[in-house]
């Protein structure tokens, strides 16, 4: 049973919010104008707030649901299961529908950089953490006007709250698996920020 969550996980998190969105409103695919992502940021960049709000908001809850039914799940069927056993299922989970936003099969295995996705895991799994890297990103991304900025250091930083604040060797664990991925699938982000053409926030002309 816990096989057919991952996979059915997987495949809520393939759903691609902001390319779905964007074409219901007539905006075309993302995939070819602004940065080419389909996440928030080019929806917004694209788009305006509001859609972009709403594909933030898509992009968390397709990580959250799934585990929070994985979590209904083992809670109330009376299986003689350990609440170990539960938060590794509901882990697995997460991580599969991580993967599922940034490898969706329904594009070809090509995907988003995982920030939002990442964003519902941890709300489920580590809320403090999930609120002290909120202030964290807000004002780093306010400073340096730089919302790739904000997520690399604030996916780095994940593993060490977690561990600081308790979290079981599972949640630490996944924290630092889906940083790598960030930080991987944010290459191109990288490679800009060090060349000084990342865009930002704080120059109109750029977005």
């Amino acid at each position: 049973m816990l096989f057919l969550f991952i996979i059915i996980s997987y495949l809520i998190g393939s759903i691609p919010t902001g390319l779905l969105l964007a074409k219901a409103v007539g905006g075309g695919d993302i995939r070819k104008a602004g940065s080419g992502n389909i996440g928030a940021t080019n929806v917004t960049r694209l788009l305006g707030k509001k859609l972009g709000m709403i594909t933030l908001l898509g992009d968390v809850l397709k990580a959250a649901i799934p585990m929070l039914a994985v979590y209904w799940y083992f809670a109330h069927t009376g299986l003689a299961i350990s609440v170990q056993e539960v938060d590794l299922a509901v882990s697995l989970c997460g991580g599969a529908a991580f993967l599922g936003h940034i490898f969706p099969v329904y594009l070809k295995f090509k995907g988003g950089k995982g920030v939002a996705t990442a964003l519902g895991v941890f709300i489920i799994l580590e809320p403090v953490a999930v609120l002290i890297s909120l202030f964290l990103f807000t004002g780093i991304v306010y400073v340096s006007g730089f919302v790739s900025v904000g997520s690399l250091l604030v996916s780095a930083l994940m593993t060490l709250w977690i561990w600081l604040l308790g979290g079981s060797p599972n949640h630490v664990f996944l924290a630092f698996f889906i940083a790598v991925f960030i930080w991987l699938k944010h290459m191109d982000n990288i490679n800009r920020l060090l060349a000084g053409t990342e865009k930002s926030w704080k120059n109109k002309k750029d977005q």
